[in-house]
């Protein structure tokens, strides 16, 4: 993941058309690029998730939000055999790359059955600084799980987890 985060990062820096060549940079560079990067690129988000959702982000307020729709988990999820279960997850960030400091929310759903019983909608809010002046990152990921006895645990070590870089603002 990380040499894969670090060629799509050197695109953004290399995008960076104000600054002269060994002093290019994030900020000046163009973030955007970094929208639908999957840190398991075994697991793509967007061939996982079929169920429709909308990323906004709101830099006046803050607010960084991910909205989904009901929908019937058994239809609108790819799962890895096993899967009983699984958890939408979201995060929001804001990252001063000058200052090399980061503010970060998570918010996750409950345990959701992988079966045919509609969802509630689910928003997953984020209220970070108003007015940032830094890059804004909203990703989103599912995470699987198989209930045995009550319990949950987690899938193959992740294996099959996907996260998505879902929206920029810069």
């Amino acid at each position: 993941m990380i040499s894969r985060l670090t060629r799509e990062m050197m695109k953004v820096i290399k995008a960076d058309a104000v600054n002269e060549r060994g002093q290019r940079n994030v900020i000046d560079g163009e973030a955007l690029l970094l929208t639908g990067f999957d840190f398991n690129i075994g697991s793509k988000l967007n061939s996982t998730l079929f169920a429709p959702f909308t990323a906004t982000i709101n830099r006046v307020t803050g607010l960084l939000s991910i909205n989904v729709p009901s929908y019937v988990p058994a239809n609108m999820i790819a799962a890895p055999a096993g899967a009983t279960h699984f958890k939408l997850v979201s995060a929001g960030t804001s990252v001063d790359f000058e200052n090399k400091v980061f503010e970060a929310l998570q918010q996750t759903s409950g345990y959701v059955a992988l079966d045919g019983t509609t969802t509630p909608v689910l928003t997953l809010d984020h209220q970070l600084a108003v007015n940032s002046t830094h890059p804004l990152f909203l990703v989103l990921g599912i995470e699987f799980y198989q209930e045995v006895n009550g319990t949950f645990y987690s899938l193959k070590n992740g294996a099959f987890n996907a996260l998505s870089i879902v929206q920029v603002d810069a």
